[in-house]
């Protein structure tokens, strides 16, 4: 008798085994791939451009010395005026082009736009305020624009001094 509920047992064993992993493989995969809007653009007539507002409406900043993976804004005094735009592990940021995520000193995944790291600033209290802008600590915080940096802006066209057009 124990030879027999051994041999029914052990395939029904490892068809439950099997049945785990390929469970554990299904529900793992979406999430590794799922994209999700956390970031739109808005018209800002105080700046006069458009910037990356959070779904909520407000502004994002980022700031100038934190580039190439180097965070500068870990500290709690920093965080406390400077709250991160963070996602969950898995999750790949959408709403515009040029985001990502990086890994936060605390572990965390931080929404990145051109590389730096996404804020929103604390002060900000509706939608279309700018209050960080501008902000100068270790660097400069900017809200961050979908347009690159003014020195990327074409030079004035100049003016021909002679009759003909080319």
């Amino acid at each position: 008798m124990g030879a027999t509920l051994t041999r029914t047992r052990g395939p029904a064993l490892l068809a439950m085994a099997f049945l785990i992993a390929f469970l554990t493989m299904v529900t793992t995969a979406p999430a590794a791939t799922r994209s999700v809007v956390v970031v739109k653009t808005a018209k800002n007539a105080m700046l006069g451009k458009t910037i990356l507002v959070g779904l909520n409406g407000h502004t994002l900043y980022s700031l100038s010395a934190e580039k190439k993976g180097r965070f500068i804004c870990t500290n709690k005094t920093c965080l406390s005026f400077w709250h991160p735009l963070v996602v969950r592990k898995g999750v790949r940021p959408a709403g515009v082009r040029g985001l990502a995520t990086i890994k936060r000193p605390d572990g965390r995944r931080q929404v990145t736009f051109r590389g730096g790291p996404l804020y929103f600033f604390v002060q900000d209290k509706k939608a279309g305020d700018v209050k960080g802008e501008g902000f100068k600590d270790v660097g400069v915080w900017h809200a961050a624009t979908l347009k690159a940096s003014s020195s990327t802006t074409p030079p004035p066209a100049t003016t021909s001094t002679t009759p003909y057009p080319y």
